[in-house]
């Protein structure tokens, strides 16, 4: 079993947030993957979307579904992350007013998407981009 698929998120469109976490839930309970592995795929993609929305110009998350794994790739291009040891600290954040006023930025992305991950991998260089990658095993 091997499933592939790409989503491609426009940053700064709050309006469509979370509509490729909402399609690839329903992608993974089609598959019929246990219900754990769906909520914490949901959960890493939901994040990751919301980081990209918020401060990247565009992005795309790959869904890669292997008979062991989930992995869910979360590439952007945007500002960066100038210090990712501090932006993994639970509660910073970097969001201005306007993304904490419409109730996101509060510091919890990068932080629950390494508590739901199996496996998680972060890169990021300034003014080109991050680069996300999150495993959930499947049982």
């Amino acid at each position: 079993m091997l499933h592939q698929h790409s989503f491609d998120i426009e940053g700064g469109n709050f309006t469509n947030a979370g509509t490729v976490s909402t399609r690839i839930k329903s992608i993974l309970k089609q598959i019929g993957l246990p219900d754990n592995v769906v909520r914490k795929s949901a959960i890493v993609c939901y994040e990751s979307e919301i980081n990209i929305v918020s401060y990247a110009r565009k992005g795309v998350i790959n869904l890669i579904v292997t008979p062991k794994t989930v992995e869910i790739e979360a590439i952007d291009e945007g500002p960066g992350i100038p210090n990712i040891e501090l932006a993994m600290q639970q509660g910073y954040s970097t969001a201005n007013q306007h993304i904490r006023e419409m109730g996101f930025g509060a510091g919890m992305g990068l932080h629950n998407i390494k508590c739901f991950s199996d496996k998680f991998d972060i890169s990021s260089e300034v003014d080109k981009g991050t680069f996300l990658k999150m495993i959930i095993n499947t049982p």
